[in-house]
């Protein structure tokens, strides 16, 4: 296989940006993702990949509790501070505020909206996993365009 055209297909796919909380008894977290997409309507899914190795996993496979805050297009800081693992300090996520789902899980105040709800399957295969989620809790806060990984001038795949 060619690596490079690999790579450069990959790139194409278009990413949008968001924060997945989860929570496991009184710990939470939150961390950047873009592989999402709406899977079905009725029950209403979504499939996400999520980095095997990272605290986020442990915490969603440990609960399988988790939510989605939709950011909006000029909110790059928001979303690269999460890249990286950060601990809640003052009610505040790298000085970004922040509510609680009724599942307990994060969701950043400034976001369009989020969705939250719980894991029905998680497929633990390559370096993430796949997972299956069902929707049990939605707000939108506003009509926003989502902010995608172009936008920040970020490359992601191959």
């Amino acid at each position: 296989m060619d690596e490079q055209a690999k790579k450069g297909i990959l790139r194409m796919i278009p990413y949008g940006l968001y924060v997945l909380g989860t929570k496991n008894g009184d710990e939470i977290n939150v961390t950047t993702v873009n592989w999402i997409t709406q899977s079905s309507f009725e029950p209403p899914l979504i499939v996400l990949a999520v980095r095997g190795d990272s605290k986020t996993h442990e915490l969603l496979k440990a609960s399988g509790d988790f939510s989605l805050s939709f950011l909006k297009t000029g909110q790059k800081k928001l979303a690269f501070s999460f890249f990286k693992r950060v601990k809640p300090e003052q009610g505040k996520f790298a000085g970004f505020s922040y509510s609680l789902a009724e599942n307990g899980c994060p969701v950043m105040d400034d976001a369009a909206g989020f969705i939250a709800g719980k894991v029905v399957k998680l497929i633990e295969q390559g370096d993430h996993s796949v997972v299956i989620a069902e929707i049990k809790e939605a707000l939108q806060s506003e009509e926003a365009k989502i902010m995608t990984l172009a936008e920040t001038g970020a490359k992601y795949g191959g």
